[in-house]
């Protein structure tokens, strides 16, 4: 006798497991207040630094110590470090920019404003992708939903989920967008000479804190809200 197929059946995506599945990710990609807490405070320490220092290896020494104090802490409590590293990684790539500017000939300016083009070009690039997958009618979230329900494609046959998830995706493309409508001019143009270098670097680092975390979370609350709302029927209603 045959032994009987016991792999699971793939669930059927719903629009309460669009809702279930897209509140786990954002508490897991968030990582609670602590998590962060942790992300923004290295880049604001450097930040910060910049405005009232000046010095850029200063300002790059401090948010390194900062993240590598708060890394210690998560090891000692055998806790996930993830949100440490994510910051880490952030001043790594910023600092790479403002090297290459810096043997390029760039001034301290230039240096400055170069550390803050990584993270421009970074969500430009977030915004066409995510964009483009809501205009294909195949939004970033449902692929979300598909990683949990066990079958990557099956949610796009319920039109209601595929609404849903549209929405839900437009919502992490806005914060990206206005980053770069609201960072990209005032980068070229202190770049480019057409405003003054300090003026340019200091909007960017308030910029960078204001449109950071509480424009992430004014998102986020966004999609919360969409999602208590439970209006979206399950499925297409049959004809009769």
């Amino acid at each position: 006798m045959s032994e009987q197929d016991t792999t699971p059946a793939a669930a059927p995506a719903t629009v309460e497991t669009v809702e279930s599945v897209v509140r786990g990710q954002l508490a897991k990609a968030l990582g609670g207040k602590r998590g962060m807490v942790e992300a923004a405070v290295p880049t604001l320490l450097f930040t910060l630094m910049w405005l009232t220092t000046r010095e850029l290896r200063l300002a790059v020494a401090v948010s390194v110590g900062a993240a590598l104090v708060l890394l210690v802490v998560r090891l000692v409590q055998r806790s996930s470090v993830q949100f440490v590293v994510n910051a880490l990684v952030g001043i790594g790539i910023g600092w790479f920019f403002v090297n290459m500017s810096a043997r390029n000939g760039g001034s301290a300016d230039d240096q400055a404003l170069a550390y803050f083009l990584p993270g421009i070009i970074y969500n430009t690039a977030y915004t066409a992708v995510l964009a483009t997958t809501c205009l294909v009618r195949w939004p970033l979230v449902g692929f979300m939903v598909g990683s949990v329900t066990g079958d990557p494609t099956a949610w796009h046959r319920d039109k209601a989920v595929v609404k849903l998830c549209t929405t839900l995706t437009w919502l992490l493309v806005l914060p990206c967008l206005l980053r770069v409508v609201v960072q990209a001019p005032l980068w070229f143009a202190g770049s480019s000479g057409a405003l003054d270098a300090d003026t340019a670097v200091a909007a960017l680092g308030i910029l960078k804190i204001v449109l950071g975390w509480p424009l992430q979370l004014a998102a986020l609350a966004g999609m919360a809200w969409i999602l208590s709302r439970n209006h979206t029927p399950v499925q297409e209603p049959e004809p009769a």
